[in-house]
C-alpha cells in the first residue's frame, strides 16, 4: 500500500514539475527592440552656392545659379529686400531657390513729344514716369527716373500676346522727341531722331536685354502695345538698323517676304481685299503675331489702327492702315520666323 502511495505521489510530482516547465515555454516574453544607429539620408551632391555679398549692412547675389535655358535667373541687380518680422530672425541659408525669374520681361520704346526740360518735368512730376529718359542734349548722360525694380506708369492700358497691363512687367524708356505735325492733308509727320541719341538707346537697351534675358519678341513700341491710342516712336524709329547693328528686337527675312509677296501678287490680291474672309485672316496673322485685336471680319477703326502702328515698326515707308501685299508679305514673313510659344 505505501509503494502504492509513493508511485502515485512521485507521478504527480513529476507532472506538475513537467507542466510548470511547459508552461515556462508557452509563457510571450516581449523583446527588448535592438536600437541600431540611424544611418544618414544620402542627397544629392550640391554644389556650392556663391556667397551673398555685403556692403555697409546691404546684401547684394549677382550670380544666376538657375537655369536660364528655361529663363530662370537668380541673379539680383541691386540689394536683396528682405522682410523683418518683430521678434524673429530672417535668415538665407538655403538662399536662393533656383524656381524664380524676372519680373521685367518685356522692353517698350516711346517718344515724349515734348523737349528736353519739359519731357524730364512731365516724366518726373506728374503721373506718368519710366524707367529711363534719353535726352537729346549732345552728352554721354541717360537719366534714370523709376528703380528697375519698381514699376514705372508708361504703357497704360496695354496688351501683348498673351499678356496685358504691360507696366507690372516691362522697363520703359522714354525718348526725347516732338513727335510727329499733322498736314493740310491729314497725314501725321514726324520727327527724325538724332544718331548720336539713337546710340545711346541701342547701349541701354542692349545692357537692359541681357541682362534680363528679353527675348526680340518683347522689344516693343508703346504703338505696338496700344495700337489704338499710341504712335510713339513713329515710323522713323530705326528698328532695322537696330537689328542689323545692334542684334536688338525683331526683323522679317526679305527672302521670307518676297515669296509671300510673290504669292499674293500672282493671286489677283485686290480682288479679295473686301472679303470678309480675308479680312478675318489679316485680323487673325495680327492677333498671332501678338497684336490685341478683335477678330470682326471688317475694316473697323481698331483694324486700320492696328495696320499703321504694324507699319510704323516694320514697313516705315507706308503707314496708311491699309494692308497692302508688300504690308500683308511683311507680316507673314514675321508670323513665320516669330511664332507663339
Amino acid at each position: 500500500m505505501r509503494k502504492t502511495l509513493y508511485i502515485i505521489g512521485l507521478s504527480m510530482a513529476v507532472f506538475s514539475c513537467t507542466s510548470q516547465q511547459n508552461a515556462k515555454k508557452k509563457q510571450y516574453i516581449p523583446k527588448t527592440p535592438s536600437v541600431q544607429p540611424k544611418t544618414a539620408m544620402k542627397t544629392t551632391s550640391e554644389k556650392p552656392k556663391p556667397k551673398i555679398t555685403s556692403e555697409h549692412g546691404v546684401e547684394f547675389f549677382t550670380t544666376n545659379i538657375a537655369n536660364p535655358a528655361n529663363n530662370d535667373n537668380t541673379a539680383s541687380y541691386g540689394s536683396i529686400v528682405s522682410a523683418k518680422p518683430a521678434g524673429y530672425k530672417v535668415v538665407k541659408t538655403y538662399f536662393p531657390a533656383i524656381a524664380q525669374n524676372f519680373r521685367q520681361r518685356y522692353l517698350i520704346l516711346h517718344y515724349t513729344a515734348l523737349p528736353d526740360d519739359k519731357s524730364i518735368t512731365v516724366l518726373t512730376q506728374q503721373a506718368v514716369s519710366s524707367h529711363y529718359l534719353v535726352n537729346n542734349t549732345g552728352d554721354n548722360e541717360i537719366y534714370q527716373l523709376v528703380d528697375e525694380n519698381k514699376r514705372a506708369y508708361h504703357a497704360g492700358v496695354s496688351a501683348w500676346r498673351a499678356d496685358k497691363n504691360l507696366n507690372d512687367t516691362s522697363i520703359g524708356i522714354e525718348i526725347v522727341n516732338t513727335g510727329y505735325i499733322t498736314d493740310a492733308s491729314g497725314k501725321k509727320i514726324f520727327a527724325p531722331f538724332d544718331d548720336a541719341q539713337i546710340k545711346k538707346v541701342a547701349a541701354l537697351v542692349k545692357d537692359i536685354v541681357s541682362r534680363y534675358q528679353i527675348p526680340a519678341t518683347n522689344i516693343l513700341a508703346h504703338s505696338d502695345i496700344a495700337p489704338t491710342r499710341k504712335q510713339d516712336p513713329g515710323p522713323l524709329f530705326p528698328w532695322k538698323k537696330l537689328y542689323d547693328e545692334y542684334q536688338i528686337g525683331m526683323w522679317y527675312d526679305e527672302a521670307q517676304k518676297q515669296g509671300f509677296y510673290d504669292l499674293a501678287t500672282s493671286t489677283d490680291f485686290q480682288s479679295k481685299y473686301n472679303d470678309p474672309a480675308f479680312i478675318f485672316n489679316v485680323q487673325t496673322q495680327l492677333q498671332k503675331f501678338g497684336y490685341g485685336l478683335d477678330l470682326s471680319g471688317k475694316w473697323d477703326d481698331a483694324t486700320k489702327k492696328t495696320i499703321e502702328a504694324f507699319q510704323y515698326h516694320f514697313r516705315p515707308e507706308n503707314y496708311d492702315g491699309i494692308m497692302d501685299a508688300e504690308t500683308y508679305a511683311v507680316l507673314q514673313a514675321l508670323v513665320l520666323k516669330y511664332p507663339l510659344k
